[in-house]
């Protein structure tokens, strides 16, 4: 009886001890789990249901090879950030020119702004589908509880809010397993890419290269990395203190590679779901995420049209901080003012004043007369454009000595940022020739 109980109390410390393990790695998830989840916003949402509805299963290849391009430049943008204590814009503003300081950040806060107020217009268009009611409400709703949450909210509850709010994307997944999928096509499209070199298929690979390589994720990741080890006392800059290197570089390429393959996972679920309903029964004329949303119902069920509008709003309650805060670190950091989360709002108050002002315009362009796609497709052409730019900078920062001290990027994560900064330069010329045709 006793060589029994020894056995069950043995197994139950066993059980503990792997809840703490599981427990212990969910805390050390952050920057990179919440930039891959932001990646998926409600634009991102849209441009990958119009991916799908238009041209099947057939795109699902962008998912296997956009991956180890995004893993490998947001892992840089980690670095930069936990070996400076800086994040991009400050690193920038000691290291370059200020007249391209100014226009990288100009460029950034104009795109960051645009992606908000779209991203509110289609929470705000979800809300609707699922209780009706008037849409700016919505907009204005959701706004400033965004703005107010990030101002006034304790920095590691709001970070564990976040970490949460992930979890909305599992809607995407649920909206998969009703789905009729034609899984030997689904598989093939991802694992064979078939090529066409139509102007609507060009266009959507383009759109699909800057929706998951998008600036405001290198410079949010980066000023996140660097925020963490202000705040933690037992941290500092790795080029004061190199022994910590290894650790730290090991949980970066992990919460980097978790948070990027998340993204795509359910990227991939979106692709499939839209071409298993909307491009199965010949509905490819889908602009947005809600518009999605709604088409699912006649070919999926209620059911798929909830839990596509509930994934909505969750992940732009997700996005909407990460766009804000990326915006307010760049201008902050660039102008060396006092910045981060942490700080209450009488210490930092043109960080959040920035951080407000991106917000609230993006709330007053839902009231105007622009169209809404229209605005998210020059979003998508700023975030392009800057993303270039933005990408050899960082290459060419990661390599410097006297940013990067010992810590300089080499090696296949080097070669790897290179590639990826090659092909979205690709994609960005691919969509200037495809204007001009």
């Amino acid at each position: 009886m006793s060589d029994e109980s020894d056995a069950i109390k043995s197994n139950l410390d066993e059980q503990r001890l792997e809840k703490f393990r599981l427990k212990g790695f969910f805390k050390s998830l952050g920057p990179g789990l919440i930039t891959g989840a932001s990646d998926d916003d409600p634009s991102g949402i849209g441009t990958y249901s119009q991916a799908g509805a238009q041209l099947g299963y057939g795109i699902g290849w962008t998912m296997l090879l956009t991956f180890p391009l995004m893993a490998a430049i947001q892992e840089i943008s980690g670095r930069v950030g936990r070996v400076t204590g800086r994040g991009i814009a400050g690193n920038v503003c000691r290291h370059y020119s200020a007249t391209l300081l100014n226009v990288i950040v100009a460029l950034l806060f104009i795109a960051n702004t645009i992606n908000i107020a779209a991203d509110l217009g289609a929470m705000a268009d979800a809300t609707r589908l699922l209780i009706g009611g008037p849409g700016m409400v919505y907009v204005l709703a959701f706004g400033l509880l965004s703005v107010a949450a990030q101002i006034f909210f304790d920095y590691r509850r709001y970070v564990a809010v976040l970490k949460w709010l992930t979890l909305s994307l599992f809607a995407y997944v649920a909206a998969l397993a009703v789905a009729k999928v034609h899984w030997g096509e689904a598989l093939t499209g991802i694992l064979l890419p078939r090529l066409s070199w139509s102007e609507s298929y060009l266009t959507t690979i383009v759109a699909i290269f800057g929706t998951t390589i998008s600036p405001y994720l290198f410079f949010w990741q980066a000023s996140q990395e660097a925020e963490d080890e202000r705040i933690d006392p037992a941290k500092h800059p790795l080029i004061e203190a190199p022994l910590e290197a290894t650790m730290e570089f090991s949980r970066i390429r992990a919460d980097t590679i978790i948070g990027m393959a998340f993204s795509n996972v359910i990227a991939l679920s979106i692709i499939i779901t839209a071409a298993a309903t909307l491009h199965a029964n010949g509905k490819i004329d889908i602009e947005s995420s809600a518009q999605a949303a709604e088409a699912l119902r006649p070919i999926a069920g209620a059911f798929a049209e909830i839990v596509f509008a509930l994934g909505i709003v969750g992940t732009g309650l997700l996005a909407i901080p990460v766009l804000a805060g990326s915006t307010a670190y760049a201008v902050g950091e660039g102008r060396r003012w006092t910045v981060g989360l942490d700080r209450k709002p009488r210490e930092a108050a043109a960080f959040y004043s920035v951080l407000a002002l991106s917000a609230m315009i993006g709330i007053a362009l839902n009231f105007t007369s622009i169209n809404p796609i229209q605005a998210l497709y020059w979003s998508a052409v700023v975030n392009g454009v800057l993303a270039v730019p933005v990408m050899f900078l960082l290459m060419v920062m990661s390599r410097r000595r006297d940013v990067m001290d010992e810590f300089v990027i080499k090696g296949p994560l080097y070669w790897l940022g290179w590639l990826s900064t090659a092909a979205m330069t690709l994609s960005v010329v691919a969509m200037g020739v495809g204007a001009l045709l």
